[in-house]
């Protein structure tokens, strides 16, 4: 197996070395910052509620983007709970409750990732620098 050429981290300023992204330093800093899963809300009421109920509502993936090659609803088993069509953030600052089954759709593993890289892009770290 070919090895990857070391690069300079991602993180705006920072001259550590790296196989690729960020540093093991930057890399926990950015963690830290983004707090725990509980501390993000997505904690036991959040499992409870919304997750639980939008699974069982769409056991199957709902996702209908032609993007990620089907026209149809994608089928395959629900595995994620997403926030849609406005994000968890974007519920909260309207003064909406992000928990409420109505702001969700079940969708698998694959679409999940799909829509997460399109609407967030650069990951949940994009914005921390």
């Amino acid at each position: 197996m070919a090895r990857r050429a070391m690069s300079i981290c991602t993180t705006p300023g920072c001259p550590e070395y790296t196989n690729g992204g960020r540093c093991a330093d930057c890399r926990a800093k950015a963690e830290a910052r983004r707090g725990t899963a509980a501390q993000r809300g997505y904690g036991t009421r959040h499992r409870r509620t919304f997750r639980t109920a939008v699974l069982a509502r769409d056991p199957n993936c709902v996702c209908t983007d032609t993007s990620h090659g089907h026209t149809d609803p994608c089928g395959a088993p629900s595995r994620h709970a997403d926030h849609h069509p406005r994000s968890r953030r974007e519920l909260a600052a309207a003064g909406l409750d992000p928990d409420d089954p109505r702001h969700g759709r079940g969708l698998c593993g694959p679409c999940h990732s799909s829509e997460t890289a399109k609407h967030q892009p650069g990951g949940w770290a994009a914005d921390q620098a």
